[in-house]
């Protein structure tokens, strides 16, 4: 298909089902900001080893990317998906147990299988977003993507810790106060019993959304027509390696800074309130803020982009506000510090959008192992929030966000600026 800017026959329901996806990626995601502090709690653990939620879930796509690539070879996108949808739920139900046997190595298995059918997701859909529709355009319909999978990342938090972490201050004085071993552990048994629900609901509707998506009438995308495309063809005829891309490597690297700081900001938020003094009650709503802000970033993107700013520029624009607002955390505190991260999630939104696109650029037929390299960046998420969960205990929390954060939004910046274009 090519990257002319005629729209494809059936572009409105290929957009709405791709939607879907993306609401779902968005809701299962963003629950690790709540299940951060949930298993802190019920599971009895210290700020790096709750950290170890993101860890489990993100670093599955580093592992999982590349033969997610060539599953999709086989299966092709939409069947791929469905797939995805499958090893999800999958990853679900290995929650009951877990809870059952408030067992936390369990939890991070059941992440890491969920973090596996994502993987497979989005190395299928976000190539296919991509190339639907004009390159030039490509950063508005992911960002498009981008409100349906924020829109989900800000009910996900609210209503799955409206359900496990209901009157949570109440549970932790509790279990403080506890004096007998027998009770404390009833306490916190109760307590990790309450995500089972939750997770087998979450189970049957990624199941449902399998079927519905292998039945759909969504069309294949021939990738290997691409290098017949204005552009594609010069970029990548003669050339033999993935590694041949200067543009798509420094992209997937891009994309491991975005994807860490993104964390950081979104899932990382609530440790870093309860750093500055915020109770559990109050803090289990600051994911929600942060998506706010990326919801809006995202309503600016689709307005500007490609009218009146080219994705490129928005990008440094984005990654200049980033910096900026990483420096602000360092030299304010309290409810200002905790604003100052969920506003990142202004400068983080069009990111993303923006990376993806310029890294895949005239790849052609070697799309597929090209999404694969950037899926595998995603990786960023498991390693930036370890680095700050062990900076913080020498550092102090203001200090490592600082270091962890800011050299991701220079090279971001960099990448903007020069990195993205294709030699």
């Amino acid at each position: 298909m090519s990257t002319t800017s005629t729209r494809p026959a059936g572009y409105l329901y290929q957009i709405t089902i791709i939607g879907l996806l993306f609401f779902i990626f968005g809701f299962v995601t963003w629950l690790n900001g709540t299940l951060i502090p949930f298993l802190k709690l019920a599971c009895e653990l210290d700020t790096m080893q709750a950290l170890f939620v993101t860890f489990a879930f993100y670093i599955s796509y580093f592992f999982l990317a590349i033969p997610s690539s060539q599953i999709l070879k086989r299966t092709g996108f939409k069947n791929g998906m469905a797939l995805g949808l499958l090893v999800m739920a999958a990853g679900c139900l290995v929650f009951i147990p877990a809870a059952n046997a408030r067992a936390f190595p369990m939890f991070l298995t059941g992440l890491f299988v969920q973090g596996m059918g994502l993987s497979l997701l989005q190395t299928a859909s976000n190539p296919y977003i991509s190339i639907i529709g004009p390159i030039e355009s490509a950063a508005q319909r992911i960002s498009i993507m981008g409100i349906c999978n924020k829109v989900a990342g800000i009910l996900s938090p609210l209503i799955l810790s409206s359900i496990v972490l209901k009157n949570a201050n109440a549970i932790e004085e509790q279990v403080l106060a506890a004096t007998d071993a027998a009770q404390k552990a009833l306490l916190l048994d109760e307590l990790a019993t309450r995500v089972v629900m939750p997770y087998i609901v979450m189970a049957l509707v990624l199941a449902a959304l399998a079927i519905m998506i292998r039945r759909s009438a969504l069309p294949e995308i021939d990738t290997a027509a691409e290098d017949t495309a204005e552009g594609s063809a010069a970029l990548s005829a003669g050339r033999t390696s993935i590694w041949q891309f200067p543009h798509l490597l420094l992209g997937a690297l891009a994309i491991f800074f975005y994807v860490g700081a993104e964390v950081m900001a979104g899932d990382g938020i609530g440790i870093y309130g309860r750093a500055l003094g915020f109770s559990l009650d109050q803090t289990k709503y600051f994911t929600s803020f942060t998506l706010a802000a990326m919801l809006v970033g995202y309503v600016l993107s689709i307005i500007l982009i490609p009218r009146y700013i080219s994705q490129q520029n928005f990008l440094k624009y984005s990654a200049i506000l980033g910096l900026i607002l990483t420096a602000l955390t360092y030299f304010t505190a309290g409810s200002a510090a905790v604003m100052c991260v969920a506003l990142l999630g202004l400068a983080n939104a069009v990111m993303w959008p923006a990376i993806f696109p310029l890294a895949i650029n005239g790849l052609g037929r070697f799309t597929q192992i090209g999404s694969a390299f950037l899926v595998m960046g995603i990786a960023g998420g498991a390693v930036l929030p370890q680095l700050y969960g062990l900076l913080e205990q020498s550092a102090g929390h203001q200090a490592a966000l600082l270091i962890t954060m800011l050299p991701c939004y220079a090279y971001i910046l960099y990448y903007a600026m020069a990195g993205y274009k294709p030699r």
